[in-house]
């Protein structure tokens, strides 16, 4: 068994996203035996709630990314995300007396987040989603469960000689289609050329065969990129922006995000949220920092 898990560790770095077969993912696997937070077997909710309401489906749909090392990265093997945000999803999961094996996860990118919830595909979107007043004015959020910032990556080497956004003026530099980060970039240096692209992937091999001189995204989301193919990117240090990291929910559904909140301030003081991140992103990115403050957002 062990050595099964070895191999599908493997298969994980080498065949869920587009980099060359063979390359080194940088980061120890994932450990596909964990089985995610004790389900609360008696967990019981006000009539009516969307809580009893999920509890009684006996299922919860979740939108993640699925090429998104450390956060959310399909493994072939199984067919299901791994990583930090899948871990929030086990989480809120659990709390709801649902096991992670019932979770129903769609494959959600930037550009489609807020209709998913609006249309009512998923319960909830828990994909790198940062939180911020335009998004709030459609959808609801809770937490946020982590703050990242904006970064950049660029080519091992770095040949464009990019030492921060500014350095991008006049020049190509990759983002994914409905991110903040394409918006942030647009905002913070007009003159620059921002290419689209609907995934991250994708945004990472236009970098590594020259089509842009840069990428642009959260540096959390540029780490676990690199992880994957250290020799060929380089990140910029620092970030220019604060992202804080929200669990999509469709608006009128207070009660939902209420109950998350709570499930999150639980995981923050018990050990579970900072468990979580040491399993997954904290591999790459290192030791859990302090939870985030969820009265701010």
């Amino acid at each position: 068994m062990k050595r099964l898990i070895r191999f599908a560790a493997v298969l994980l770095a080498a065949a869920s996203i587009i980099f060359p077969a063979g390359c080194d993912s940088g980061a120890p696997p994932i450990d596909l035996s964990n089985s995610g937070p004790q389900v609360d077997t008696n967990a019981t909710f006000p009539a009516g709630s969307t809580m009893q309401r999920l509890h009684d489906t006996g299922k919860i749909t979740i939108g993640t990314k699925f090429d998104q090392p450390l956060f959310g990265l399909k493994n072939p093997i199984t067919g299901r995300p791994e990583g930090f945000d899948a871990e929030m999803g086990k989480l809120i999961a659990a709390k709801l007396g649902i096991p992670a094996d019932r979770i129903e996860w769609v494959e959600t990118v930037s550009a489609n987040r807020e209709p998913f919830l609006q249309q009512g595909r998923v319960d909830a979107v828990i994909a790198t989603y940062t939180i911020n007043d335009k998004r709030k004015q459609i959808i609801d959020f809770a937490g946020p469960y982590y703050i990242a910032g904006q970064s950049l990556m660029v080519r091992a080497g770095n040949p464009a000689e990019i030492a921060s956004p500014d350095d991008l003026v006049g020049k190509s530099v990759c983002a994914v289609e409905g991110s903040a980060s394409s918006t942030n970039m647009r905002n913070r240096v007009p003159a620059a050329h921002v290419v689209l692209f609907d995934s991250y992937s994708k945004c990472a091999e236009a970098l590594k065969n020259g089509q842009v001189v840069a990428m642009t995204t959260d540096n959390t989301i540029l780490g676990g990129l690199r992880s994957l193919d250290e020799s060929a990117f380089e990140l910029i240090p620092g970030t220019f922006t604060e992202e804080p990291y929200g669990i999509g929910i469709a608006q009128g559904r207070a009660d939902l995000v209420e109950f998350i909140d709570e499930a999150l301030r639980t995981a923050f003081t018990d050990g579970t949220w900072s468990a979580a991140w040491d399993r997954t992103a904290g591999r790459v990115l290192g030791a859990a920092p302090t939870p985030p403050d969820l009265e701010s957002y």
